[in-house]
């Protein structure tokens, strides 16, 4: 009787094993992966026959001016999001404002279906071409993963224990932070891991408005015919959003209660 009762659990626990090793497989391989390329690239780079205008502009002084621009542009637009989509997020999951939750992914929906250059450039031509309007089209473009799974968390939380915690005499507000959101947060996370992947993407678009970037690479290498110099900038975008989303699964899978992983 006790060998029939030991083997479900027995089974259960081999399961969770067998769905954690993948999950940690992928936060080592996909780290290595980009530390391998970005080694290939700098041992390129330094052992490469480069034109004058080639070296000039892959200067690796002048990379990291433009990978801190880029960084600077895709941390300024996720702040902003955050600050924004998520407290949005909570507030329509509320039964007073629940009826506007449709309008109100309409027009994030808007957003991001607009495609990322032309946004940019509308807003530059209304606004000015600087940093901050280039953050203002980004935070438009990224809004929406953010805000849909902020919402979708807080649903998918089951009713019973939000009407325990009720019964237990805790205010609205404290089922929200002590029920509510630690249960939606792997969904909430997934969806700000989203929006970082898309924002180290499209900033690279930024260029075209002169906020610099490593799309200034892109950019030099079409308009100078320099395919290493168009290749390089090219590279080190998808480096830096497969960084990005590593990190974003690394804060994933550590904000995750146990119970949920």
């Amino acid at each position: 009787m006790t060998a029939v009762a030991d083997a479900p659990a027995a089974s259960s626990s081999d399961g969770r094993a067998r769905r954690r090793r993948p999950a940690w497989l992928g936060l080592v391989v996909q780290p290595a992966a980009v530390a391998v390329v970005f080694v290939a690239f700098v041992v390129w780079l330094t052992t490469a026959d480069l034109t004058t205008a080639e070296r000039t502009t892959l200067n690796p002084s002048a990379l990291v001016s433009y990978t801190g621009e880029h960084l600077a542009l895709t941390f300024a637009s996720a702040a902003i999001v955050l600050v924004l989509a998520v407290p949005l997020g909570v507030l329509l999951t509320r039964r007073p404002f629940r009826r506007a939750a449709g309008p109100v992914l309409v027009l994030a929906n808007f957003g991001q279906a607009a495609p990322a250059v032309g946004l940019i450039v509308l807003l530059a031509l209304w606004l000015g071409f600087s940093f901050w309007t280039a953050v203002i089209a980004l935070v438009l473009y990224a809004a929406l993963p953010v805000l849909r799974n902020t919402m979708v968390g807080l649903q998918s939380v089951d009713a019973r224990l939000v009407e325990a915690g009720r019964g237990m005499g805790m205010s609205a507000a404290s089922v929200l932070f002590r029920v509510e959101l630690p249960l939606a947060v792997p969904v909430m996370l997934s969806g700000i891991r989203t929006a970082l992947v898309l924002l180290v993407g499209s900033a690279a678009l930024a260029t075209f408005i002169g906020a610099g970037g490593l799309g200034l690479l892109i950019t030099t290498g079409v308009n100078l015919f320099l395919p290493k110099v168009l290749v390089s900038g090219a590279l080190l975008v998808a480096l830096l959003a497969l960084l990005i989303d590593w990190l974003g699964r690394v804060v994933e899978h550590v904000a995750t209660p146990k119970g949920l992983r």
